[in-house]
């Protein structure tokens, strides 16, 4: 009977040499479940990441009631309308289309309504129509409505002066007191008035109905004939003080009217209702993706479930000059030994997730870390998405981030919109643009004039403003560096509005434009809760302005600098 150590067979004699190309099959997979593991994406991976600008909810179980609800209603856009509008970012990325986007700093439930809707509308439609006509080019409009209620902040809290009664001596006393209270984070997370801080979950769900409110008004506009653009239009510049740029402007009309009514003679036809007709537009909704929880519960199935590869994010500032969408695990051919790279990219069928509270979204300039959760999150959703791009941004990081959240390099999918300021521009931008033509990555460029101009007002240091010159510096600016490096600056992004106060006035938060507002002016109609906006009157202006550099660029001439002159006033 044999003894227990002559039944132990030596591992050597136990196991029988792998073929090569078995062996090479499981290493092979061994990378492709270790490329998965690394790059597995769902709705709520965003979790696992650091996360900036957070929403503390001090009731956990309230806010998961309020997200299960999110949930199971119906999304507000579909897959459809997303993919439409990313193949028209895709024409403005490489110069056959404009980008206009526009709207507040931050929607308020109480704008929810009629006229403001209204407003905001047609002064979009105006916009395009001046840009389109000076362009001649399509003009693709994205406004900031139906979702852009929140807003990211410096600071957490905030030191605000509230007036306390009390009793001394039998006799009432009102005095002021300062208090620190946690900041105005929004109508989707608190309330403006100080007492009214707490976040609350239920606001994600005022959120909803009233982004539906308004984008079904919206959709309600656009289908009755609101964009029509040979109904009457009442262009009126008693505003601009300056005569130059009355003339300007009357000519920039007239010759538009005078195209229209040869179109409707010409064809017999109010111009059709295709993209870039005369009686109804393509309109779509963005707003920054701040709140992640309420993002994720908008995050749908849907799309025609094509593969795209989730490839393993640089640790290098380069680019591979081969496009992640056509790269996979590779079987070699020539050297069946040679084991596979593990980093190689793994071409994984899955379904395509889109966020359907809006068509567009994008990231903010405090939101924007690579292995952040809002990175994490924007890499594997199919919208097209906005990357804010300032100061801060080094050239190599804005690469790394273009490779995470576009690994498969679709045109037009990435919008980068620079903010750095007029005093600035000159310094970052051309950095960016090198860096980024030294990859296959086709973005769109957007300048983002607002936020990078922001001041204090001279007269009241409690109201913030932003000059007008500076806006259009940097707006010009940018066309001009975009020139020299054979780039196209494909859109501007705008805080603006066409609201108008009970006697008909518009807003007084701009110093500057046309109607040269000043300083003191700013308190006839300051209306903002955040940031200041430009106003019907001075987004019109730089309809103009852009329509006249889109129309010198198209004929190979220069700008008319009368126009920059007199809309850049006193100095």
């Amino acid at each position: 009977m044999p003894t227990t150590s002559s039944l132990i067979v030596p591992l050597s004699r136990r196991l029988l040499p792998l073929p090569s190309s078995s062996y090479h099959r499981i290493l092979v997979h061994r990378a492709t479940l270790a490329t998965m593991a690394a790059n597995a994406w769902s709705p709520s991976s965003w979790r696992e990441k650091p996360i900036a600008q957070d929403v503390i909810y001090e009731d956990k179980a309230h806010l998961d009631r309020v997200l299960g609800k999110l949930r199971r209603l119906p999304p507000l856009v579909s897959p459809a309308e997303i993919d439409r509008l990313r193949t028209q970012l895709a024409d403005v990325a490489v110069g056959k289309a404009f980008l206009l986007q526009g709207g507040d700093c931050a929607e308020l439930f109480d704008d929810c309504s009629q006229s403001p809707i209204e407003h905001k509308l047609s002064l979009i439609l105006l916009m395009s129509l001046i840009i389109l006509h000076g362009s001649r080019l399509p003009v693709v409009r994205v406004m900031r409505i139906a979702g852009q209620y929140a807003k990211p902040r410096s600071k957490p809290t905030e030191v605000v002066e509230l007036e306390v009664t009390e009793v001394v001596d039998g006799k009432t006393v009102t005095r002021k007191e300062k208090k620190e209270v946690l900041s105005f984070r929004g109508d989707n997370v608190n309330g403006y008035e100080p007492t009214d801080r707490q976040a609350d979950p239920e606001r994600l769900l005022g959120a909803y109905f009233h982004s539906t409110a308004s984008l079904n008004y919206i959709r309600t506009l656009l289908a009755s004939g609101f964009a029509d653009l040979h109904k009457p239009l009442d262009w009126s510049f008693s505003h601009v003080r300056s005569a130059e740029l009355q003339e300007a402007f009357s000519s920039v009309i007239e010759s538009l009217q005078e195209s229209l009514s040869f179109m409707k003679i010409a064809t017999g036809t109010s111009g059709g209702k295709e993209r870039g007709g005369a009686e109804t537009v393509d309109l779509f909704t963005s707003h920054e993706a701040l709140l992640l929880e309420y993002e994720e519960a908008f995050t749908r199935l849907g799309g025609d479930g094509v593969p795209q590869s989730f490839s393993t994010p640089p640790t290098r500032p380069g680019t591979p000059s081969v496009s992640r969408s056509v790269s996979h695990a590779r079987v070699p051919t020539s050297d069946s030994n040679a084991a596979p790279s593990p980093s190689a990219s793994i071409q994984l069928p899955r379904p395509k997730y889109y966020n359907t509270s809006s068509h567009f979204i994008w990231i903010g300039d405090r939101t924007r870390q690579v292995d952040g959760a809002h990175v994490e999150y924007f890499r594997g959703i199919a919208n097209p998405i906005g990357v804010k791009v300032g100061p801060t941004m080094q050239p190599d990081e804005l690469v790394r981030l273009l490779d995470v959240v576009n690994p498969d390099r679709i045109p037009g999918k990435v919008t980068v919109i620079g903010r750095y300021g007029a005093d600035k521009v000159d310094q970052y931008l051309p950095g960016h643009i090198d860096a980024v033509k030294k990859t296959d990555h086709v973005v769109v460029w957007q300048c983002d004039a607002m936020h990078g101009n922001t001041k204090t007002s001279a007269a009241d240091p409690t109201l913030k403003t932003r000059h007008f010159r500076d806006v259009i510096q940097e707006i010009t600016r940018s066309l001009e560096i975009h020139r020299e490096k054979g780039t196209i600056l494909g859109g501007i992004h705008l805080e603006l509005t066409g609201e108008v106060n009970e006697e008909g006035y518009s807003v007084t938060e701009c110093i500057g434009g046309s109607m040269e507002l000043e300083d003191k002016d700013l308190n006839l109609n300051y209306r903002t809760h955040c940031d200041p906006r430009l106003n019907y009157e001075q987004s019109l202006d730089v309809a103009f302005l852009l329509a006249d550099h889109l129309k010198a660029r198209r004929r190979g001439q220069q700008p008319r600098p009368d126009i920059l002159s007199a809309l850049r006033g006193r100095q």
